[in-house]
């Protein structure tokens, strides 16, 4: 088959395979989506974009068979003019690859089939030449059709944007190409129609299926001042939106651009198929000049050098990758290249972060127990050390505090130790501290025994027991006030995915700064193999450098600042959608949204493009050995061997085609959608 194999010389790895060159350099986009025009006249290898060339080479190489097969003009006895003429035509693309491959000194399949094909002329087995061409030239078609598909699974992500957007301008509502639209500019976004930028709500009530961007199920509420993301589907009532992310730096095309970056980068496995199949066709070679030597069989030798094939590899491979990340991406994680592909597929162990990641990551203060003061004073206290706070246990206690009417005063200095707590000063200078057990006594609080022992009876809980809360402990002027009960509610998927990574053989861990208590509720909840407490996130990157040291492959799953230590750590560093950027600029993988769900199906994509890939290494090794050892014997002639090397090698590109992503019924309902915006917003 033509397609290109890597070169075993040094430095060869810089060069992409067909497969996902092709599709990564396929990615011209509309001007109007604000995403660049990528040229594709640099690619090299068989170009597909007119396909009614490639017919006319077959129909031409079917006609000539037929002639020579039926010496409809044969002027010459021992010369057909059909047949040399038809193979110069039929296999063009075949010699100049050839040609170019020699140039540049690489081993590929063209160069052997060039072999074969020449040698079967100067034998004058013109037939058997322009089968063996129509074979080859067949199976390309069949093979582009499929690498084509892989193609447009990953455009297809760009369906999701609107061609045009609704804006206010002088005169009315005015609907142009997104390109023309200005950051500042009001959008008008009918009822049914996809957002086509981001921004924030000015005007309007109505709920937005925002899955595509955050993984959630269920449509949220938006109102004047909310933020609404492109790609995203307005479902209710017309909203006006302020535009202020365009193109690809909205949040979608900040997917797509991590998926083309993805579908560019070469997985380690891509590189061990390029040499493969370059070895195989240094095998075939060296089998015919065997062949020959011992039995002088030119048909023999012929057939020894078309039998074997290396395309199922060398393309199927790739093919695979591609359609695992595009799969990924449907199933809402973003695999940022195919080396974290290889290496999830390879994961063992799955360390969790606890809040935010196997917790839904928005806890509500339970109960409050005071030493000193009243309640009030209490959380008052706690609030204002932790108003600079980003954890979302501080964003409990400043939620509680603001339902409660207590002013928002400011600290005057403020200090935040991650997994530990804060020290603040309020106006008239006394020091706060809010944190754990274990940070206050670091800072000379004489902290009562049992404090901090969420399990212990609280203020505020019917049944004198909470479980799986976490404790913030107060202290103002070097005095214990009290402490804060937190509850964070497990994500209600969260036990179904750690069974499921049970079953599927994996070792799970919960890592949590919390405390022992906190850990331990949360883990029998949620059934983790085990579970380590109060780690701060220096210990959390010790703890997963330590299971990797003991050759442990680990997936670390986390959401926060002090998760991206032990992200950067561990073998693939997974974030979820909803936590910070720092989280998702340190992981390989990226969670739309915070389903655990999506980082199961991804590890099944991954180990399923694994077995594929195995699949096809084998199958190939196999046929190629078994059929060079029957032509060798005289058991395949060229046509026989010619079928073989077609057959085999579709059938293991066909197999890796099975990993591309097919069509949601969402995607394809939606196509419409977009362009009945205008008359949405007219005729609400």
């Amino acid at each position: 088959m033509p397609l290109k194999t890597e070169t075993l010389e040094d430095g060869a790895d810089e060069r992409l395979t067909p497969p996902a060159s092709d599709v990564a350099d396929a990615h011209g986009r509309d001007r109007s989506h604000g995403f660049e025009e990528r040229d594709n006249d640099d690619e090299s290898g068989h170009n597909h974009a007119r396909p009614w060339v490639e017919f006319a080479r077959i129909a031409f190489v079917a006609l000539a068979a037929a002639g020579v097969w039926f010496r409809v003009w044969e002027p010459f006895s021992r010369i057909s003019i059909l047949g040399i003429v038809g193979v110069a035509v039929g296999g063009y693309p075949i010699f100049k690859e050839a040609w170019e491959n020699i140039r540049a000194r690489r081993m590929t399949m063209e160069l052997s089939m060039t072999v074969a094909l020449l040698s079967a002329l100067l034998i004058g087995e013109f037939f058997t030449a322009l089968i063996i061409t129509l074979f080859v030239l067949v199976a390309e078609v069949l093979e582009g059709l499929t690498v084509g598909r892989g193609r447009k699974a990953i455009r297809d992500l760009l369906d999701f944007l609107p061609q045009t957007a609704v804006v206010r301008r002088t005169g009315g509502p005015r609907e142009i190409p997104v390109g023309e639209v200005r950051v500042g500019e009001i959008i008008l976004v009918a009822p049914g129609a996809r957002l086509p930028v981001d921004g924030t709500v000015v005007a309007g009530h109505s709920y937005v299926d925002q899955a595509t961007i955050t993984g959630e199920s269920v449509p949220v509420e938006k109102v004047a001042g909310a933020s609404v993301y492109a790609g995203t589907v307005n479902q209710a009532g017309t909203l006006d939106v302020r535009a202020e992310r365009l193109g690809r730096d909205t949040s979608f095309g900040k997917i797509v651009e991590a998926v083309e970056h993805a579908e560019r980068s070469r997985a380690p496995i891509q590189k061990v198929a390029d040499r493969y199949s370059g070895y195989l066709v240094y095998f075939a070679l060296a089998c015919a000049l065997l062949t020959f030597a011992l039995t002088r069989n030119v048909r023999s030798t012929i057939s020894v050098i078309i039998v074997a094939g290396a395309c199922g590899i060398a393309a199927g491979t790739p093919l695979a990758v591609l359609g695992a990340i595009g799969r990924s991406a449907r199933a809402g994680a973003i695999i940022k290249g195919g080396r974290y592909l290889e290496a999830l597929w390879a994961v063992d162990t799955v360390a969790f972060d606890k809040t935010g990641t196997v917790t839904v990551g928005a806890p509500e203060v339970r109960s409050v127990r005071t030493v000193e003061g009243t309640m009030r004073e209490l959380l008052e206290t706690a609030a204002l050390a932790e108003r600079r706070s980003e954890h979302p246990l501080a964003k409990a206690i400043i939620a509680r505090a603001d339902a409660l009417g207590i002013p928002g005063a400011e600290p005057a200095t403020f200090d935040y130790t991650p997994g530990s707590g804060v020290i603040a000063t309020n106006r008239r200078g006394e020091q706060i501290l809010t944190g754990t057990a274990a940070f206050l006594a670091r800072h000379g609080i004489d902290v009562p025994p049992g404090t901090g022992d969420p399990d212990a009876p609280e203020q505020g809980s019917p049944n004198g027991r909470i479980k799986a809360l976490s404790s913030v402990l107060v202290a103002r002027g070097g005095q214990y006030l009290g402490s804060i009960t937190i509850a964070d509610a497990v994500r209600h998927e969260a036990p179904g995915a750690i069974q499921a990574l049970r079953t599927m053989g994996l070792r799970t861990v919960l890592l949590s700064g919390d405390a022992r208590a906190v850990a331990d509720a949360v883990a029998e909840e949620i059934q983790v193999d085990d579970v380590s407490a109060e780690l701060l996130p220096a210990d959390k990157a010790t703890y997963v450098r330590q299971l990797v040291a003991a050759g442990r492959k680990v997936a670390m799953v986390g959401d926060g600042v002090n998760d991206a230590p032990a992200l950067t750590e561990a073998t693939v560093g997974v974030a979820m959608g909803s936590g910070t950027d720092v989280a998702r600029e340190s992981a390989d993988i990226v969670l739309l949204g915070s389903d655990l769900g999506a980082f199961v199906e991804t590890l099944r994509i991954a180990r399923r493009c694994q077995r594929i890939i195995r699949f096809n290494f084998i199958g190939t090794l196999a046929v190629d050995t078994v059929g060079v050892g029957l032509a060798a014997f005289g058991y395949l002639n060229p046509l026989i061997a010619a079928f073989i090397h077609v057959a085999s090698e579709l059938t293991f590109i066909l197999n890796s085609a099975r990993l591309l992503p097919a069509a949601s019924r969402s995607e394809r309902a939606s196509a419409p959608v977009a362009d009945r915006s205008l008359a949405g917003v007219r005729s609400a």
